[in-house]
């Protein structure tokens, strides 16, 4: 990886009086995130925002430049994927860091309300926000998911515990974010969320779902075909098996995919695709702590409940 043509990126714009800095990685969706970025310019917060260029080849990190010039912009030299939003973080020079896709952004008041949970809050290390979508605000089904989640509640957080969330509509502490490692490389793009927030729990962060953080997603018209998105999703969730879980659960979990494989493109792809990552995969395996293999389970368990 190599970072070109990284401008000055403020800590907070002036007067602005919150710790946060919005990341947004993008890659070839130059007037969704224009879009996007005017919608942040004018949030009472004025955070401060970096932009992470996936080596866009649609003139995205010059747009934002002529365009938006209180704006970091870091142009990559290849496209990162999710890790392009580690790299982001790693610039950030404030305590809280909010991510936002292109076509994402955050409600009025969203983020102070968030800086003053996580202020109020010392060992918590992310906040998963209630996601809208589209034109209608319509409630993103995760929101009920999270909200009606299985596991134990903390004593003392303002909401329910999670082990899964969207990017788009997360904020981090930024040390927690460092010390987990922030997204896996092993994983690139599509499921990493849950690897990251099995990571927080294991070192001991605590990750919840507050609704009175809103952001708002308008999903892009321009988006990799549904069967893409699938195989992506099915690898990296048989790679997260053997990179967190036990070799039992990993096995078979990988059985499974084999096994839907024999009559399923999409699990084929997913599970050759697996097989070329795997290495490194073991090379980074690292066994979740009890407590956090048995909040995982419990996770599984209710998600894979038959609905009545």
């Amino acid at each position: 990886m190599s970072v070109r043509a990284l401008r000055a990126v403020p800590a907070a714009r002036s007067g602005a009086g919150i710790p946060v800095t919005v990341v947004i990685a993008t890659r070839n969706h130059r007037d969704e995130l224009l879009g996007t970025l005017g919608r942040l310019s004018r949030l009472p917060e004025r955070p401060a925002v970096i932009v992470v260029d996936n080596a866009s080849s649609d003139g995205t990190a010059d747009a934002v430049h002529d365009l938006f010039p209180d704006v970091g912009v870091l142009r990559m030299s290849r496209n990162l994927g999710a890790l392009a939003r580690n790299v982001g973080v790693r610039v950030a020079r404030t305590t809280y860091v909010a991510f936002s896709d292109d076509d994402s952004w955050w409600e009025p008041g969203a983020l102070r309300r968030a800086t003053e949970m996580f202020a109020g809050h010392p060992h918590l290390g992310l906040i998963a926000a209630r996601t809208l979508v589209g034109a209608e605000r319509a409630p993103d089904p995760i929101n009920a998911m999270m909200a009606a989640t299985p596991l134990p509640a903390e004593a003392g957080l303002p909401g329910p515990p999670v082990l899964g969330f969207l990017a788009c509509a997360s904020l981090v502490r930024r040390r927690a974010f460092l010390e987990a490692g922030g997204f896996n490389q092993v994983l690139s793009f599509v499921g990493e969320e849950r690897l990251l927030a099995y990571d927080l729990a294991a070192l001991g962060w605590s990750r919840c779902y507050v609704p009175e953080v809103v952001a708002v997603h308008q999903p892009s018209s321009n988006r990799p075909p549904s069967s893409s998105r699938r195989r992506a999703e099915l690898r990296n969730d048989l790679l997260t098996a053997w990179l967190r879980r036990p070799a039992s659960f990993a096995l078979k979990e990988t059985a499974l995919l084999a096994g839907r494989g024999l009559r399923d493109a999409d699990s084929r792809a997913a599970l050759a695709g697996a097989v070329r990552r795997m290495p490194s995969a073991l090379l980074g395996r690292r066994r979740l702590p009890p407590p956090v293999e048995e909040a995982a389970r419990l996770v599984e368990t209710r998600s894979r409940a038959p609905v009545h």
